[in-house]
Order: structure tokens, then C-alpha cells, then sequence
């Protein structure tokens, strides 16, 4: 299904930092997709660059921080979180998420990683593992001191060239963005979401000149 995860190195233009630094604290995201055969994907009026398409019902796991965080408060993030002492980074990326949300690691089968991106703003290297989740169980915010909700948002939609954007913050900060629903997908979950769609071949055109402003619920303080 994502075949190019075989040659990782084809995101690192794609990336934030390209790569990482070397000297930054290390952090560790799951990109959890599920067919949700329930929910076949409604036929598209345009095809991606590639002429490939994603499987019909796919979704993809996004978690929502409290407002009350200091780093990204208010933002859609995929399940993540600091790399401990002796793990890996696909380690980290299931424990954090069994800790966030409660998904159970033996019901995911690791696809593979992206080079990790270095986060300026944050000061981490941050790691993403592509899986697949073979046994979806229910989630819901278990540390809700960090997630304020947990959202399955169909790819379909993320896709869709009228949801896709370019978010802007002041004169020097830009990037892409994804709007499905009342959701606002920016900043280090944006860019791997778009390097995830290149990689995998299913991007269709969309318009970058179509730039937006960050709504308050999603942007809270320091990014």
C-alpha cells in the first residue's frame, strides 16, 4: 500500500529540517491508518499526480492537545510523544499512543518510518512510524491532561483539493494545511500528512496560492 516506505529517503525533501539534528531531544508520532470498511470512499472528480488511489474507507488516527499545553496547545497531532531512555523510536510511538488514546500495540503491524524532521520551535527530532491497525478498538482520551479528543478523520477528505490550503502566520511562516470538518491540520502534522500523500502517490492538484490564517482553537500560545 505505501510501497515508498521502502526508500524513505524520497521524503527527505519534504520534510521540516530535513532531516535530524543531531543535537535536539528525540520524539516519536504514529501515522495509524484503518480501512473503515464501512465507509467506502466517494468517487473523486480528480485524479492524484500519480494515478494511484488510497483504499476505499481509509482513515487515519489524529489526536486534538488540551489548550492548556505550553508547546502546540489546541493543535491536531497524530499520537506521540519524548522517546525515553533505551527505546526505539517505534517503542516510544506505541507506548505514547496506548498512554493518549489506548490503542493496544498488539493491534498495530509497523508499515515503517520517515526520516525524522527537526522542530525548531519545539526543540525535538521527531520520528513518525507509518502503521497499520489490524484490530481497531474504540478510543478516547485517556491522558486528558494532554489529548482533549480523538478524531478518525477519512483520508478521502483530507485529499480533496477544496480542503487543502497553505497556512500562513505572519510574513515568514507558511505550510501547508488540511480543513475537513472543523478541523485545522497545520504546522508538523501538515507537512507529514502531505510528505505521506506524495510518498504513497496519492496527491492530487490543489491550489497553494489559497492562504489562510490560523484560527485561535488551533494556535494557543507557543507553537
Amino acid at each position: 500500500m505505501l510501497e515508498g516506505l521502502a526508500t524513505p529517503s524520497a521524503m527527505e525533501a519534504l520534510m521540516i529540517g530535513r532531516g535530524a539534528s543531531g543535537t535536539m531531544r528525540r520524539a516519536s508520532v504514529l501515522a495509524l491508518l484503518w480501512q473503515d470498511a464501512s465507509c467506502p470512499t466517494p468517487a473523486s472528480s480528480t485524479e492524484s499526480t500519480s494515478g494511484l488511489e488510497p483504499p476505499g474507507g481509509l482513515r487515519v488516527v489524529l489526536i486534538e492537545k488540551s489548550a492548556h499545553l505550553r508547546n502546540h496547545a489546541g493543535q491536531v497531532a497524530f499520537p506521540g510523544g519524548r522517546i525515553e531512555p533505551g527505546e526505539s523510536p517505534v517503542q516510544a510511538a506505541l507506548r505514547e499512543a496506548s498512554e493518549e488514546v489506548g490503542i493496544e500495540a498488539s493491534g498495530v503491524e509497523v508499515l515503517g518510518e520517515l526520516p525524522p524532521a527537526s522542530v525548531m520551535a519545539s526543540g525535538f527530532d521527531v520520528h513518525t512510524i507509518v502503521a497499520w491497525w489490524t484490530r481497531p478498538v474504540a478510543l478516547r482520551p485517556v491522558d486528558v491532561g494532554e489529548v482533549a479528543a480523538v478524531h478518525q478523520v477519512a483520508v478521502a477528505g483530507l485529499l480533496d483539493p477544496a480542503n487543502r490550503a497553505t497556512w500562513v502566520l505572519g510574513q515568514t511562516h507558511s505550510g501547508p494545511v488540511f480543513c475537513v470538518g472543523d478541523l485545522f491540520i497545520w504546522g508538523l502534522t501538515g507537512h507529514l500528512l502531505s510528505g505521506l500523500f506524495e510518498l504513497a502517490g496519492w496527491t492530487r492538484p490543489w491550489d497553494a496560492s489559497r492562504c489562510l490564517e490560523i484560527p485561535p482553537r488551533f494556535f494557543r500560545g507557543r507553537t
